[in-house]
C-alpha cells in the first residue's frame, strides 16, 4: 500500500510502528514529500493510496478521498506564525511580498483569513517557496515577510525575525476552537475502519515506546536537533492524533465552512468529512 507524508518529526514518530511492522498493519511503501507536494498530487488521477494533507486542501479530493480521523496535526498553541525581519505590525505588510509554504496549506488559508481581518488594503505579491527556505529568505531581505509552519516556531529567533502575529492564537481567541493542520487522507475504495484501526495503533504504539522511534524520527528530521524534534512532537502529537473526536471535527468544519463562504476553497458537503 502506498503511503506519503512529511520527514517532519510528528509525522514519522505517528507512523513509525506502522511503517517497521511492530502494530498489525498492511505492507507500507512510504514516500516522503513536503506538505505542498502532497496537496497537489492529491488532486491527481494516480495519486497514492494514503497521504498526509493540509486540512485546507480537503474540499478538492472529498469526492474521492476519505479524512481518517487520526493520526493527523491538529491542536491548540501550534499554529503558523506570520514574521518580518522589521516590523511587528501587521498593517505594515499591505502591499508586500509574503513567502508561503503552500497555496492550498492549511497556514495559508488562515492567513487569508486573518489578512482580511489584519492588513487593511491587503498584502502584495504571495511567493510559494520549501518552508525551510522562508526564514533565511526573509532574514536576507529576499521577501518582506514569510509564512513558517513546524518547527520555525522553536527557532525564528536564530535567524533575527520579529513576531507578526501567531495564527494559532488568533484563530482560538476568535473561534474557541483548536486549529486543524494536517489531515490523513485515504482512497474512498479501501478499507478505511481497518486504516483507521492500524494508524491509531500505531500512534498509541508511539507514546508507550517513544524511544523505539527516535533513529527513524532523527533519520529524517532535516538537520534538526534532537531537543527541537522532541518538542516538534510534544506540540503536533496530542490527543487530537489519537483520535479527532467532536471538538476535533467541529474545528475543521469551521475552518473549511467559513474558507468556503468567503470564496477561499470549493464548496462542498460538510457530511463528507465523516466517512
Amino acid at each position: 500500500m502506498n503511503i506519503y507524508f512529511s520527514p517532519c518529526p510528528n509525522d514519522t514518530f505517528v507512523f513509525h510502528a506502522a511503517v517497521n511492522k511492530l502494530v498489525e498493519a498492511p505492507d507500507l511503501e512510504v514516500t516522503y514529500a513536503d506538505i505542498d507536494i502532497t496537496n497537489n498530487l492529491a488532486v491527481k488521477p494516480d495519486a497514492p493510496e494514503i497521504m498526509k494533507i493540509s486540512f485546507a486542501a480537503l474540499p478538492y479530493v472529498l469526492d474521492d478521498y476519505a479524512l481518517i480521523p487520526c493520526g493527523g496535526a491538529l491542536g491548540r498553541g501550534c499554529g503558523p506564525l506570520v514574521l518580518s525581519n522589521q516590523s511587528t505590525s501587521p498593517a505594515d505588510l499591505k502591499g508586500k511580498r509574503v513567502a508561503v509554504p503552500s497555496e492550498k496549506s492549511t497556514a495559508y488559508l488562515l492567513f487569508r483569513l486573518w489578512a482580511a481581518q489584519q492588513v487593511p488594503g491587503g498584502v502584495g505579491e504571495i511567493v510559494v517557496m520549501p518552508f525551510h527556505e522562508i526564514m533565511p529568505a526573509v532574514r536576507d531581505g529576499k521577501i518582506d515577510a514569510g509564512l513558517v509552519i513546524h518547527e520555525a516556531r522553536f527557532t525564528y529567533q536564530e535567524y533575527g525575525l520579529s513576531l507578526v502575529s501567531d495564527l494559532g492564537n488568533w484563530w482560538e481567541s476568535d473561534t474557541g476552537l483548536p486549529i486543524p493542520l494536517g489531515a490523513i487522507i485515504a482512497r474512498r475504495s479501501l478499507d478505511l475502519t481497518s486504516i483507521e484501526n492500524w494508524v491509531r495503533e500505531s500512534v498509541r504504539y508511539a507514546w508507550k515506546n517513544p524511544e523505539e522511534s527516535q533513529n527513524y524520527v532523527m533519520e529524517h528530521a532535516q538537520e534538526m536537533s534532537p531537543d527541537v524534534a522532541k518538542a516538534h512532537i510534544e506540540l503536533y502529537v496530542n490527543e487530537f492524533t489519537e483520535n479527532l473526536g467532536d471538538d476535533g471535527f467541529a474545528a475543521v468544519e469551521a475552518l473549511l465552512g467559513r474558507a468556503a463562504k468567503e470564496g477561499l476553497v470549493p464548496s462542498f458537503d460538510l457530511n463528507k468529512l465523516r466517512y
